[in-house]
């Protein structure tokens, strides 16, 4: 990927995070701390995590903040945090897509809200972005929902082949926290990097040259719409907070429309 990239500055990015972390009793409000620095946010739909009242309070606060919405897709494995790898065939797989997109949209709706974007969470995302078959059956699901939703992955070969295939929509996702490999996919091996400083200059080298340093020692290309923001790493608040005075962030559909030309 590194060689196949023409090195560009990035004026546009959307900022995400995950809502909707919580479950009954094990309450996770520290999520809305990022709320004020970010330009969409991805719910759970109640299989890694989230209940209806969770995901009620999750829309109601987006809808006070204005910011987009979308759904954060999982495996059904509440436990595990949707952190376990679970075998499915397709059709298993495009159910449990459509199960949980079609339940956020009708609960948005009722907020006079809607959704843009479908994010895959945990261990979902890492096959995702590693398995193009596998991203293509969550893609066709999400694309049966609604022709005018986002996909959220991983930034990489898989992620863009997906949306020229399937001609789905897609977002293409940088973590300031995560080390890559050199190809440019995420090297999961390693920890989350916690130094607020070092993550705010990979974002001042992914924004001037598009590019993320990689486990090398080296520097490689990469695309990316969007930045993830965590908040289960201790510098959660105080990276969003940097990171948004260095950079205002737009939502996806927003800089994809400016680039159109229509705004």
């Amino acid at each position: 990927m590194q060689n196949t990239l023409e090195r560009k500055s990035i004026k546009n990015i959307d900022f995400n995070c995950d809502l909707a972390q919580s479950f009954g009793i094990y309450k996770n409000n520290s999520e809305f701390n990022l709320l004020d620095y970010v330009s969409s946010v991805n719910i759970s739909c109640g299989f890694h995590a989230g209940d209806p009242l969770t995901i009620k309070n999750a829309l109601l606060k987006a809808k006070e903040k204005n910011v987009v919405v979308g759904a954060h897709i999982g495996f059904d494995d509440i436990q595990g945090f949707g952190y376990r790898p679970i075998s499915l065939d397709e059709d298993e797989l495009e159910a449990l897509v459509i199960y949980q997109v079609g339940a956020l949209m009708t609960f948005a709706k009722s907020f006079k809200l809607e959704i843009e974007h479908v994010r895959p969470h945990g261990a979902m995302y890492k096959q995702a972005g590693e398995d193009f078959n596998f991203a293509c059956t969550i893609a066709k699901a999400v694309k049966k929902c609604s022709q005018w939703l986002v996909y959220y992955g991983a930034s990489g070969d898989v992620t863009a082949k997906v949306g020229e295939y399937l001609n789905i929509p897609v977002a293409q996702e940088i973590s300031l926290n995560k080390i890559y490999n050199i190809d440019g996919s995420v090297d999961y091996s390693t920890k989350d990097i916690e130094n607020t400083d070092t993550s705010v200059s990979r974002l001042k080298l992914l924004l001037s040259n598009s590019q993320v340093y990689n486990n090398e020692g080296g520097k490689t290309v990469v695309e990316a719409d969007t930045i993830h923001f965590t908040n289960r790493i201790v510098n959660a608040q105080e990276l969003v907070v940097r990171a948004r005075e260095i950079v205002s962030p737009l939502p996806v559909n927003y800089k994809n429309v400016c680039e159109s030309g229509w705004v």
